[in-house]
């Protein structure tokens, strides 16, 4: 058995066991499976389709702990629950949230992808967590690691954008993101068809009403941010494609390690200059 085990690995594509001298997949077809996997950053790195979720999960945590510290002696204890525990509109400022004032006045582009880990409350950050968590898996397994990460972050700057466009003066947020996974669920039920398809399908037409009815009862939500990551979700999805239908392909693996790298990059940037600010003021 050790022998033996040595001997296999998890195929990059499908995720299931096969030997490693193996030039194709006799499962998905992909070939020459291990050379992916050595080329893989990304894949070889998070093993199990689960830990991108925590990963992510545990960036927003680290942004909405790091935010409170900017300013900690401005901590909001709002009667609103959603504002509950929330860190200074300045501190997310410099954090880097995005809008028309952080891109109109201050021409902080890069706003577009660090809104999209701060977080303005507690319930705020647990909630959208809790959707991550919840979607998250779903879309991994049925759209592979790569096309996942892809449909994330472009559906979190596609959505901020559009709420830029908008007028929208201050947002932040993983809303928008988790937006587009409803809307590449939304895609994938819709597109699959059958009884499983379309029972998919309604679970995220129930997603994308309860988000209607709450945008509109609920003051300060950023509708224009999530219609954007919804919209966005759909339409990589339809570009992108899904496992029943395609494999991921070399050329979204290099996209999803692109965005992945511009991500880390964006956010290294802004912890770096928030605590320039913040010690120079």
């Amino acid at each position: 058995m050790a022998g033996g085990s040595r001997n296999s690995f998890l195929c990059p594509g499908c995720r299931r066991l096969i030997s490693i001298d193996e030039p194709r997949c006799p499962f998905c077809g992909l070939s020459h499976p291990h050379a992916v996997i050595r080329r893989d950053l990304i894949g070889g790195l998070l093993r199990d389709p689960g830990d991108i979720i925590r990963v992510i999960i545990g960036i927003n945590i680290g942004f909405f702990i790091f935010t409170l510290l900017l300013n900690p002696a401005a901590l909001g204890f709002s009667a609103n629950p959603f504002a509950l525990l929330s860190p200074s509109d300045r501190s997310l400022l410099i954090a880097g949230a995005t809008g028309r004032i952080p891109i109109d006045r201050l021409h902080r582009w890069w706003t577009l992808v660090s809104a999209n880990f701060l977080h303005g409350g507690i319930l705020h950050l647990f909630f959208n967590m809790a959707a991550l968590n919840q979607l998250g898996p779903f879309v991994v397994r049925e759209y592979g690691l790569h096309r996942f990460l892809i449909i994330y972050l472009l559906s979190g700057i596609f959505g901020f954008f559009v709420s830029w466009f908008a007028g929208v003066p201050l947002t932040i947020g993983a809303s928008a993101a988790v937006c587009g996974l409803i809307g590449a669920i939304l895609y994938y039920g819709r597109s699959r068809g059958g009884h499983y398809g379309m029972a998919i399908y309604r679970q995220a037409m129930g997603w994308i009403v309860g988000l209607a009815i709450f945008g509109l009862l609920m003051p300060g939500i950023n509708n224009w941010g999530h219609g954007g990551g919804i919209v966005a979700g759909i339409v990589t999805a339809l570009l992108l494609g899904y496992r029943e239908h395609h494999q991921e392909t070399v050329s979204q693996r290099l996209l999803a390690l692109g965005l992945s790298l511009l991500t880390v990059a964006v956010l290294g940037w802004a912890v770096f200059q928030s605590l320039l600010l913040r010690f120079m003021s």
